[in-house]
């Protein structure tokens, strides 16, 4: 099967989306299939090519087996609601252009978080007369609502329309969390169609090892506990909380927040713990992929935080499974959802609410000095890892692929395993004990 993929995200970015979508295609490969990924110049989240490439009308490479068309867009940064829409604006079209150029594919694929993205593939699967499947990373637009990039208004209501044109118009959906799916099924998606494929970890890169002692000394983490936040840094990370929490542990000078990655808002961040002169903070670049096992190995402890919106009760946070890959204890902080649940019930860390920097504090400080309950969710964190084996995923996808490509018969009963009630709401869920 040729199996046509739009991501405006790819390698060498290392962000979720790009992450998931290459450890996914590399599976398929060895399966036999062939994987085209029409994306743009790597830019993200600095918005600045990275260096070897141009943004350029076109450029074609292969990457572990797969062929890789880039086309030219209008890039920016990670931030401000305009130019960003304008940036996926330009992919849509360019990408629907430059998915012609491969030869025919078996289905299109397009993915989220934003939809632009989905309709370039969309128009590309009326054009090829392949079938259209929906990969859905987050729930766009409520989620940008959320953060407070956008108001209610006409063009958000504008977006909900053609968010819900495109979940009915693609042959599958396919969400990455539970919620997700119960959502479609709430607003009259057909859940017949609805395959849930939660991201992952890849076992062959992410594993236990011990701290690089020459790494800690180049970020000058040495003899510290260190609680890493490694990813982006957002407006959907509310990580100013993490700044108090941190405030509120100067009395105790072992522990060190170590922030990785680049961000909407990380250049606000830095400048206020300089403001506040906090000693026990520090920011570093977005680090190449190859490094990244490196700065794993140097958490004690691997924070995911989260704002405190409805919405984000439905996300699943991809650094979870990559901590379990690791071995490393995770510190959830976030509202009461589908990742709480998932933290508890596989016993791989704490979790405390969203935006709740005196109780981040005292679970930092609780892990910090009880090494006992760190060793063991640990060891529980590890445990965990194979439940959610990113090769798996990629296997349990391409069913879904599959099927959708065929055009016939109902979507795998295996594909489907773990799909929800779609009578079941978020907020009906009961919790797992801690």
């Amino acid at each position: 099967m040729h199996i046509l993929f739009l991501s405006d995200n790819f390698p060498p970015e290392t962000n979720a989306p790009a992450t998931r979508l290459h450890e996914h295609a590399r599976t398929w490969i060895r399966e036999g299939h062939s994987v085209t990924v029409v994306t743009c110049a790597p830019n993200f989240p600095q918005g600045r090519v990275y260096a070897g490439y141009r943004n350029r009308w076109i450029q074609r490479e292969t990457i572990d087996g797969i062929e890789v068309i880039r086309v030219k867009t209008f890039i920016t940064r990670n931030s401000g609601f305009a130019l960003r829409t304008l940036d996926y604006l330009s992919f849509m079209v360019m990408g629907f252009f430059g998915g012609l150029l491969p030869r025919r594919p078996d289905v299109v694929v397009g993915t989220s978080p934003q939809f632009f993205c989905a309709v370039g593939a969309w128009l590309l699967s009326i054009v090829r007369r392949k079938p259209f499947v929906f990969e859905l990373r987050d729930l766009w637009p409520a989620s940008i609502e959320a953060v407070g990039a956008v108001r209610q208004s006409f063009v958000l209501r504008m977006l909900e329309k053609l968010e819900l044109f495109l979940y009915r118009r693609a042959k599958a959906v396919i969400p990455v969390t539970h919620s997700f799916a119960r959502d479609l099924a709430s607003r009259g998606i057909d859940g017949a169609k609805i395959s849930v494929i939660t991201n992952g970890v890849d076992l062959s890169r992410y594993s236990p090892r011990k701290r690089s002692e020459q790494v800690a000394e180049e970020f000058g983490v040495s003899e510290k506990h260190v609680v890493g936040y490694l990813g982006t840094h957002g407006m959907a990370h509310a990580l100013e909380n993490v700044l108090d929490a941190a405030e509120g542990l100067t009395d105790l000078p072992k522990v060190h927040f170590l922030f990785v990655g680049h961000g909407a808002a990380k250049e606000n961040l830095v400048a206020e713990a300089h403001r506040r002169k906090l000693t026990n903070v520090s920011f570093h670049d977005l680090q190449a992929k190859g490094r990244m096992q490196d700065l794993w190995s140097l958490c004690d402890t691997v924070l995911v935080h989260l704002k405190d919106q409805e919405v984000f009760e439905t996300v699943i946070p991809s650094k979870i499974f990559e901590a379990m890959g690791m071995g490393k204890p995770v510190l959830l902080a976030s509202p009461d959802g589908e990742a709480a649940d998932i933290v508890r019930s596989t016993g791989c860390g704490v979790w405390v609410p969203a935006e709740d920097p005196v109780q981040l504090a005292e679970a930092v400080r609780r892990l910090a000095n009880d090494a006992e309950l760190s060793s063991s969710l640990a060891h529980a964190s590890h445990a965990a890892a194979s439940l959610y084996s990113r090769e798996a995923h990629a296997t349990q996808m391409i069913e879904v692929l599959s099927w959708a490509a065929a055009g016939t018969g109902q979507l795998p009963q295996q594909a489907r395993v773990g799909q929800p009630e779609a009578s079941v709401s978020t907020k009906d869920r009961k919790p797992i004990a801690a």
